[in-house]
């Protein structure tokens, strides 16, 4: 192309990317994940049409930054999703995408080497191959999409997807969502408001066209049909939580007066844990006495969890890390977090025979 002092005046390089039909060639999807994430997407499809009684859980890191603990973390999900799945339905979550407030590590799919060195090729193999290695575990796994480019490499081994906070209001990601094929949950925005999040229910619902990439990573008009499983998640904001009976009303009432479904989700932690990571029990514990108590709306919660408590500050050194302790935000442990789990699996005898939806 022609220089000109008009263009790419802020560039400093491009480089090639791998194209989705060439890192799925070489990663293949067995049949025996594909089925995984297929069994996970109806599973949770059902819980939203209210056909699935069980409480929806989506558990896992902030963020991955190290595969190993990952892995560690999915083989003891898997052990307890097999003891209480009767009445919890576990999916893992598997973040690789960070939305940053100002600046900061933006996950492993950017900077898989943790050291500013932005390796994306090398982080979407990386994440490719966990995914795959956890949906051989027969896990069901959950993430964010945050650059709209990146559900073509990914989204095939994907059970339930979020939108955050940040990017609920994002044209770009409704129309994304719209053509997704799980279900997907939207957060309300980061001042607690539920409408942004209803209104991309709607947006996501319908069919759309816009600008993407296709299987060979050829510039594409993409078309869609929309997507109707698309669900509020309840994440709270910067005036405190929305997960108590009183909110949680007023966003029934919200969906209710938008044609949109009703059942929600509650991310126990972010403003609804007031950024503390030890107050996400108080916060799971309250929407499963509201649900034992006959709110069959709320579906499910989501939880910050990894191997060990707390947070931990990368220091451009990945070998001195503590093992499975968050780089992003503070979590629970694992056994507050199975503690936690197999409370709501006893509390929940008490609900999985009423009527849902």
């Amino acid at each position: 192309m022609q220089p000109s002092p008009a263009r790419d005046v802020n560039i400093q390089r491009t480089e090639p990317l791998v194209s989705p039909v060439d890192l799925v060639n070489e990663l293949p999807l067995t049949p025996e994940v594909e089925a995984t994430v297929l069994e996970g997407r109806r599973q949770i499809q059902a819980v939203l049409r209210g056909e699935d009684p069980r409480f929806l859980v989506i558990t896992g890191p902030c963020s991955i930054h190290d595969e190993r603990a990952a892995l560690d973390y999915a083989e003891r999900l898997k052990k307890l999703s097999d003891e209480i799945g009767d009445r919890v339905l576990i999916v893992m979550r598997v973040y690789f995408e960070k939305p940053r407030t100002t600046v900061g590590w933006k996950g492993l799919l950017y900077d898989p080497h943790l050291n500013d060195t932005f390796d994306i090729n090398e982080g979407l193999r990386r994440a490719r191959t966990l995914l795959i290695n956890i949906g051989e575990m027969g896990v069901f796994t959950g993430t964010e999409f945050l650059d709209p480019i990146v559900p073509q490499y990914l989204a095939g081994l994907v059970s339930w997807a979020a939108i955050g906070a940040r990017t609920t209001e994002s044209q770009t990601h409704r129309q994304m969502a719209s053509g997704l094929s799980m279900p997907v949950g939207f957060k309300n925005g980061t001042d607690g408001s539920a409408q942004i999040a209803v209104d991309a229910m709607i947006s996501a619902r319908a069919p759309h066209a816009f600008l993407g990439i296709d299987h060979f990573g050829q510039t594409c008009v993409v078309h869609t049909n929309g997507n109707p499983y698309g669900h509020l998640v309840l994440r709270g904001g910067n005036t405190g939580p929305n997960f108590g009976a009183g909110a949680i009303a007023e966003a029934h009432k919200l969906l209710s007066k938008s044609g949109v479904p009703s059942q929600l989700l509650v991310d126990c932690s972010h403003g609804n844990s007031n950024k503390d990571h030890t107050r996400q029990g108080i916060a799971l514990r309250d929407i499963i006495e509201q649900r034992v108590a006959g709110n069959a709306g709320i579906i499910g919660c989501m939880l910050e969890s990894n191997i060990s408590a707390g947070a931990q500050k990368l220091n451009g050194d990945s070998s001195s890390l503590e093992y499975g302790v968050s780089v992003t935000d503070a979590c629970i442990g694992w056994e507050d977090t199975e503690e936690l789990l197999r409370w709501a699996h006893d509390k929940m005898a008490d609900a999985v025979g009423q009527p849902v939806g």
